[in-house]
């Protein structure tokens, strides 16, 4: 099974090290390259497939450094418009972003770029290759206290409705203390992303009490306490767990079939891994063979199954949860 998710992973791997977020040739817009997923992707292979992760970080601050001139215009002047923030969705080949609006403000992204390569290069995996990786990734610290991210209302984890969202605050705070070792990060950032956060919490926002991004700020962000972290996951266990996946949150519009939320396949691994660093042996299993139940025959995880259904989207397999699932396999 970890051969053959590594392999369907790579898969979905173009040239430039980039990852398309679903199969390469899917009508969805799942072939296009987002920050977030390329991340995620990268946490499956770190064990076995340092040289790809190296790649994958270099292509991403390749894309930073290709819209330099964006992120100095949006330092200079704060963005008011969503098509002045750093977008979420890129060509694979290229680099170049899609213009069209895709709730393109994603804080969250620049947050989980921020920490996933502070975290590699804690581990002296060289992802750093000169001073203009380093500058960029200034640049982006700087972004985010433009910005004001800690109130700022984003687009969140699932690209829709802007609010404050606690997984965007989250992944932002943790980014920026993990970074804090290599680049400059005045301290008022930190500061307000806690106290945001601490008054967010356990709502993700105004809209939604209890949702599946949520889990993110336990893993792989570590940046709530163990408490809280017991409290998110009895929310979404109690409310959002599925028998073939996990709801974003209730009432989620997104692939629905009669008034049945999608369940996601991703939310079986994330809650397994969790388990697993909590040392809650019982639960991880039982999520890992949860996990099992979700894929198909050639043991490819689906983004989701259309509820109280065997039936699963287009959208497959999904390279993120792909990942977890390699991630939920390993010993970390």
């Amino acid at each position: 099974m970890i051969n053959e998710s590594l392999k369907l992973l790579r898969g979905l791997r173009h040239d430039s090290g980039l990852f398309s977020a679903a199969r390469k040739n899917v009508r969805t817009g799942y072939d296009k390259a987002w920050i977030r997923d390329n991340i995620y992707c990268t946490l499956g292979l770190e064990k076995s497939d340092k040289d790809t992760v190296i790649k994958t970080f270099h292509s991403l601050l390749d894309i930073f450094l290709k819209h330099e001139y964006k992120i100095n215009h949006a330092i200079k002047h704060k963005p008011k418009d969503s098509y002045e923030y750093i977008h979420a969705r890129y060509n694979p080949v290229t680099l170049q972003e899609f213009h069209e609006e895709w709730g393109n403000k994603q804080n969250d992204s620049i947050g989980a770029f921020l920490f996933k390569i502070a975290e590699l290069i804690d581990k002296s995996i060289p992802v750093i290759r000169n001073m203009n990786d380093l500058r960029i990734i200034q640049k982006l610290v700087f972004y985010l206290e433009s910005i004001e991210y800690w109130h700022d209302k984003d687009n969140g984890m699932w690209e829709e409705n802007e609010e404050v969202h606690a997984s965007s605050v989250g992944a932002c705070l943790a980014g920026l203390k993990t970074i804090s070792k290599h680049v400059y990060v005045p301290t008022h950032l930190i500061k307000n992303g806690e106290k945001a956060l601490k008054r967010l919490l356990p709502r993700e926002s105004e809209s939604k009490e209890i949702d599946l991004a949520l889990l993110s700020l336990i893993y792989p962000y570590n940046i709530v306490s163990k408490k809280q972290a017991l409290k998110i996951l009895e929310n979404i266990e109690n409310k959002l767990v599925r028998e073939k996946g996990v709801i974003r949150y209730s009432g989620d519009g997104y692939y629905h079939l009669n008034g049945l939320e999608a369940e996601w396949c991703f939310g079986f691994p994330w809650l397994a891994i969790i388990y697993r660093n909590l040392g809650i042996t019982n639960k991880y299993y039982y999520y890992l063979q949860k996990s099992f139940e979700c894929l198909t025959e050639d043991y490819e995880m689906p983004e989701l199954y259309f509820g109280n259904t065997n039936i699963y989207n287009e959208n497959t397999p999904l390279g993120w949860g792909q990942s977890l699932l390699l991630v939920a396999l390993k010993e970390n």
